[in-house]
């Protein structure tokens, strides 16, 4: 096999390993759910993507067409933001509590026209 394919296999494998691992440190260091919602729907997503990209790309190299690698990565890249939309609206319909701080108030906006 090309040393070529294999580094850019191992760099987007190492990639991948480094934004699970930010989705995993998120999960355990954020304090509330609206918080940690964000660690799996956002770096998990790019990790499992990285990973599923290198087998892609050895999988080409070996003369696979990696259908099942390019249905994997769509299938999280499209089911990800649904699941973690419909966990939020089911969280804002609980009235789940963030301990979030609260934007200061704006100021009063000009009527229209001026």
């Amino acid at each position: 096999m090309n040393p070529v394919i294999e580094w850019a296999a191992a760099i987007l494998i190492v990639v991948g390993a480094f934004f699970l691992l930010v989705g995993a440190i998120g999960m355990v260091r954020l304090p509330d759910f609206y918080m940690r919602l964000h660690a799996p729907t956002k770096s998990s997503t790019l990790g499992v993507g990285g990973v599923l990209l290198a087998s892609l790309l050895l999988g080409w190299a070996q003369g696979r067409p990696g259908l099942a690698e390019l249905l994997i990565t769509l299938f999280v890249f499209v089911t990800a933001p649904v699941s973690a939309n419909l966990l939020a609206q089911a969280a804002l319909h609980l009235r789940l509590p963030s301990r979030a701080p609260q934007p200061e108030a704006l100021p009063p906006s000009a009527p229209p026209g001026r």
